[in-house]
């Protein structure tokens, strides 16, 4: 009796949406936001504002309602310092330092009591400057920064056009994010609905490069007691890298430290971040529908569990300690099987000169072992500028001793 219930109203909900259906269009959302015409999405530019208008477009065709203050937009706008380490200020008034963006609002209105926020920030780099880690002036398009996030939110509101009924859904397009998370911060500062009423975020930001071993982090599963446990029974083919933390470099921060529970997907770092070689055709486009699946499984396990409980986190951001050197090297974020794995080397840095390759796994820095990425950060502040000291690394079958000088 419950089966034929539910099945009546999904019946009735397709009716009432004129025949909506699902339709995988990952592909083309990235295609076309990481198109060079977009010019990189560079924040309050007229790519960014091409973006923006597609989004609020893709909304528009799967009926998703309008939530922005301007029907599907919803604008700021921001001072920009010339200091790139004074914290920008939000502003009213016109200068000749201010910004305008806008976030891109769409909602799922269920008649529930709570709703799920899915974000995914759409601003990229434009044509590099400060951010970026290319010198020159060129297109960063930002397939995977982005791109691959913001097509992913679109991909679950469809599918959420069609089941899990218990919640309401909030789909979020922030701007700014590469300029210090400001759509969010601006967000949940103005919230176009009541901010009590958010049961959970999820953000997505980089889930465009899985990898073979299908390495997937999840960041702020310490933010709520029922997320590890939803994670893991959901899960029959990644390998799950957890992070307890709910404060990271992306928009789920501004909804964590207002006591929402978070949840971050990230597919890893490359050589190509912040890059203009950060290409469409460098995405793993079966990879992001299999994390969109996977996502919809754990919305669906918690869609019965009614209000999902807070919890503070320790901030491991924090802890990361200050170091005056660097070895030049790009680390797998991913790895987690002992050690620090090296995902890039930097030509002409300590790394390179050491000798230091792709694949690499750092497991002893000077006098002290290297167990994972906090580790590897502590053994590295213990060095200035001039040192010389020793590095172990494994590669495949072999242990190497290296001399570097920072």
């Amino acid at each position: 009796m419950k089966f034929l219930a539910k099945f009546i109203l999904f019946i009735s909900i397709v009716s009432c949406n004129n025949n909506i259906s699902y339709e995988n269009r990952i592909f083309d959302d990235i295609n076309y936001l990481a198109d060079n015409k977009l010019e990189g999405r560079q924040t309050g530019s007229k790519g960014e504002q091409i973006a923006a208008d597609y989004i609020a477009d893709r909304f528009k065709v799967l009926k998703i309602d309008a939530k922005g203050t301007d029907s599907y937009f919803q604008d700021f706008s921001f001072n920009k310092s010339s200091n790139p380490h004074e914290q920008v200020t939000f502003e009213d008034t016109d200068n000749e330092n201010q910004i305008f963006s806008k976030n891109v609002i769409g909602f799922i209105d269920n008649g529930a009591k709570n709703t799920v926020v899915i974000g995914a920030h759409y601003d990229h780099l434009g044509y590099g400057g400060q951010g970026s880690l290319y010198v020159g002036k060129e297109i960063h398009n930002g397939a995977d920064d982005n791109a691959s996030g913001t097509a992913l939110m679109l991909d679950l509101a469809n599918q959420l056009k069609f089941d899990n009924f218990n919640n309401n859904y909030l789909f979020i397009g922030f701007s700014g994010e590469e300029m210090g998370l400001l759509g969010s911060n601006y967000f949940v500062k103005n919230p176009t609905i009541d901010l009590s009423s958010i049961n959970y975020m999820i953000n997505l930001d980089m889930v465009g490069r899985l990898k073979e071993d299908k390495s997937l982090a999840i960041y702020g599963v310490g933010t709520s007691p029922i997320f590890k446990q939803t994670i893991n029974s959901n899960n029959d083919s990644f390998n799950i890298i957890e992070n307890e933390s709910g404060v990271g470099p992306s928009d789920h921060t501004s909804f964590y430290i207002n006591d929402i529970p978070v949840l971050h997907f990230f597919t890893g770092q490359h050589a190509d971040y912040h890059k203009p070689s950060d290409d469409p055709d460098k995405i793993n486009y079966q990879g992001v529908k299999e994390i969109s699946d996977y996502i919809f499984s754990l919305i669906s396990d918690l869609n019965d569990n009614g209000r999902i409980a807070f919890r503070k986190t320790k901030n491991e951001s924090e802890e990361v300690p200050r170091f005056k050197v660097s070895l030049g090297v790009m680390p797998d974020y991913m790895f987690n099987k002992g050690g620090m794995r090296i995902d890039a080397v930097t030509e002409n840095r300590p790394g390179y000169k050491a000798g230091l390759i792709k694949g690499d796994v750092v497991i002893k820095l000077g006098e002290d072992d290297v167990e994972d990425m906090m580790s590897y950060m502590k053994a590295l502040s213990k060095f200035e500028s001039g040192d010389t000291t020793f590095v172990v690394v494994k590669r495949e079958q072999d242990t190497i001793k290296k001399e570097v000088t920072f």
